[in-house]
């Protein structure tokens, strides 16, 4: 564990002593998160071919795994075809199914293969799917290997490599922020595809509506979050001076090293650090953190839970009081984090300025 990691490791502890609570809903999911990945290890062992990583994505690598959880999976290849790499996700899915797991969304962008090469070689253009954004980003943002983790490092490495070499501004700008915006782009453009994916599902999918909102409020947008604050970190974290490579311009290995590092820090953790900065107020920081400790005490409740996704629009229309009431969750979400960004750091309020808006 690098110094980034292991202060991002304690960010959530030194929050709650920031902030003058304790977030039992937080600690409790990731307690239970770690119990889940244990159990999945011994599940799926040797169940992942050479060049392969059985990947999490969700709640379960954001650290916040409740009981009615999905298992959003894929088995992801760095390597040749092989045609038993479908005979292994029968096998896993076969595996996770007699287990009681719950079983990933219809979309089909989980419970299959996701090969590196279109992923690596493929940003931007009309092959750039929903489907192969969706799976990149998330390999940044909120992705764990379960058993082996040797494919989903590398794929990692290289993707990272292609934002940060095929990024003219960030490399030879006379005047020089370092600030990823290939990278930055790509994770405002998966967000944007969010919002805009949910009215689709909402026209296509009315079941589940009130509970895909909430999500889209509060964990959605946490992740959006999260890779914001992991763009601005290079900036944030020394400026320059340090990134620069011998004979100057910027060292682009370890820029991406440091970049592959901070896909590791779950999405709470990198709010955690953003919140411990000093020009954040305790107030704030209790906000926000509050605000998350809600929502997935909501989501731990069965009851609640299934309440949300069964509602209908008839249902909202003649006002639901759940709904209501997760609806004003988000709302203090949003009103803690404009605070954190627009209001209280100076320096978070410029770099979103320049670079999450224009």
């Amino acid at each position: 564990m690098n110094s980034d990691q292991a202060s991002a490791s304690s960010a959530l502890e030194r929050l709650q002593a920031k902030a003058g609570q304790s977030f039992p809903n937080i600690t409790e999911a990731r307690r239970l998160t770690d119990a889940t990945l244990g159990r999945l290890r011994g599940i799926l062992r040797d169940k992942d071919p050479t060049d392969t990583s059985i990947v999490v994505f969700g709640s379960l690598a954001r650290g916040e795994y409740t009981a009615g959880s999905d298992v959003d999976w894929t088995l992801l290849i760095d390597g040749q075809a092989d045609p038993t790499h479908y005979d292994s996700v029968r096998a896993i899915n076969d595996a996770l199914k007699q287990a009681g797991f719950h079983e990933p969304g219809p979309s089909g962008v989980f419970g299959n293969v996701a090969w590196s090469h279109p992923l690596l070689h493929t940003i931007g253009g009309p092959d750039d799917t929903n489907k192969l954004t969706t799976q990149r980003i998330l390999l940044l943002l909120e992705a764990a290997a379960v058993c082996k983790d040797e494919a989903l490092e590398r794929v990692v490495t290289r993707v990272l490599t292609r934002y940060v070499e095929e990024d003219r501004g960030l490399l030879y700008a006379r005047k020089r922020a370092i600030v990823p915006r290939f990278l930055l782009n790509d994770i405002v453009r998966y967000w944007r595809m969010l919002a805009v994916d949910f009215v689709h599902k909402q026209r296509n999918y009315a079941g589940g509506w009130a509970l895909r909102n909430t999500k889209l409020r509060l964990s959605r947008k946490l992740i959006y979050v999260s890779g914001l604050l992991m763009c601005f970190s290079p900036e944030l974290d020394g400026g320059e001076a340090r990134w620069s490579a011998e004979g100057g311009g910027v060292d682009v290995a370890v820029l991406v090293a440091f970049l592959h590092a901070s896909t590791r820090v779950c999405p709470l953790d990198h709010l955690a650090l953003a919140a411990l900065r000093p020009s954040i107020t305790e107030a704030t920081a209790r906000a926000l953190f509050e605000a998350y400790d809600t929502f997935l005490g909501v989501l731990a409740d069965q009851e609640k839970r299934d309440h949300l996704k069964n509602l209908t629009f008839d249902d909202l229309d003649r006002g639901d009081a759940l709904f209501r009431e997760t609806s004003g969750i988000g709302r203090r979400f949003q009103e803690a984090l404009n605070k954190l960004f627009f209001e209280e750091d100076p320096e978070l309020r410029r770099l979103l300025q320049d670079y999450g808006v224009f």
